[in-house]
């Protein structure tokens, strides 16, 4: 039986319906992503992670949003062929939508309110650089940037959310994939 955030629908970037539920069984890492960022070049080390761990049962599902600084402005058409062109992504993408704020798709409601705390890097204090640059990151449990990751394990639970400057490679995010991947 699908989890209640299994069942919540999403369109993929071709507009067809689907949710989380169609990868039921698979470790899943869910990831708000933008085209012009700064973080935007982790799409490399997303491609590179599912590469490796994809026949193990990981699935990276990327959903475009707009909601940080507006660096997400094209269709869903221009999202695909740049996400193809410049870093040959295969993994799935998603129709974009609003990940925080006003409008909020209820996948980014569920995802935030099943774990509504980032982990982050030692040291690394994300919210407080943006705030920094004069960016107001909007309450704790609230999306911080582009490319903050959720895992969801095989029985659709989010067992871990990543600040957005946690990279793809990083041994935090790698050891809770891999923990995931090792529960049947």
């Amino acid at each position: 039986m699908a989890s209640p955030l299994e069942r919540i629908p999403v369109n993929t970037i071709d507009g067809r319906p689907s949710s989380l539920g169609a990868y039921s069984g698979k470790v899943r890492l869910v990831v708000n992503v933008a085209s012009r960022c700064g973080l935007t070049p982790q799409y490399t080390a997303l491609e590179a992670l599912y590469r490796k761990y994809k026949d193990q049962g990981l699935e990276v599902l990327a959903f475009p949003a707009n909601e940080f600084g507006a660096q997400e402005p094209g269709t869903d058409a221009e999202i695909q062929s740049f996400c193809s062109t410049s870093y040959d992504v295969t993994f799935p993408l998603f129709s974009k939508i609003v990940v925080k704020g006003e409008g909020q798709h209820p996948l980014y409601g569920a995802l935030t309110s099943a774990k509504p705390e980032a982990r982050a890097l030692p040291g690394s204090d994300f919210r407080a650089r943006l705030v920094g640059y004069g960016i107001d990151p909007g309450a704790p449990h609230e999306i911080l940037w582009n490319f903050e990751k959720f895992l969801v394990d095989r029985n659709g639970e989010v067992v871990d959310r990543f600040s957005p400057d946690v990279p793809p490679d990083a041994d935090l995010l790698v050891a809770a994939i891999e923990r995931a991947l090792a529960q049947t």
